[in-house]
């Protein structure tokens, strides 16, 4: 009897917006691998961004997330992905894996998520970076939250100009995700 298949959860939003949250219910409720770059960034580096080493760190999880799927695991990406490209992207490499791909948007209001940011800086420092006002302002500057047809999984679109494939702009996006292509 063949294995189910496996499912890659991608955690998107805002920083203070509850993705951890979510993730770790995703990882409890379904036993699974959770993989969380802020967990590893502090420890590591000190910082949230520490020279571009974010996107070598995310680069490696998105390996392992992929790895973890070609052994019929399941596991949650808990990364924020702020663009389309990103989130098409990640959900090629689980089509790649053929696994299912469950996008979990999480938002509350804007003055919950700052607060909330405040809060863990104020309370456990530890466990996240100091994020100024203005640095929220560029933040929700930055953020394209997921269009209706990427929530209901619509055909996705192709890659950008210039790339054959939407895996081949993720090993471009994050320099340390090797080319997955189909086996």
């Amino acid at each position: 009897m063949p294995s189910p298949r496996p499912t890659l959860f991608l955690t998107v939003g805002l920083p203070g917006a509850g993705k951890t949250t979510r993730a770790l219910e995703l990882a409890r409720e379904k036993t699974l691998l959770r993989l969380t770059p802020d967990e590893w960034m502090a420890p590591l580096f000190g910082h949230s961004d520490a020279g571009g080493r974010r996107d070598i760190l995310e680069g490696r999880m998105i390996w392992v997330a992929h790895q973890v799927l070609l052994s019929r695991a399941s596991v949650v990406l808990d990364f924020g992905c702020w663009s389309p490209e990103e989130r098409y992207a990640i959900r090629s490499i689980a089509e790649v894996a053929d696994a299912n791909f469950t996008l979990e948007h999480v938002e509350i209001t804007e003055s919950e998520r700052r607060a909330r940011c405040d809060r863990r800086w104020l309370l456990a420092p530890e466990t996240t970076f100091e994020m100024t006002q203005a640095d929220q302002d560029r933040f929700v500057s930055h953020y394209q939250p997921p269009t209706d047809d990427e929530l209901s999984y619509g055909p996705m679109p192709g890659p950008p100009a210039g790339l054959a494939s939407w895996p081949a702009w993720a090993s471009h996006r994050w320099p340390t995700l090797p080319l997955i292509q189909a086996s």
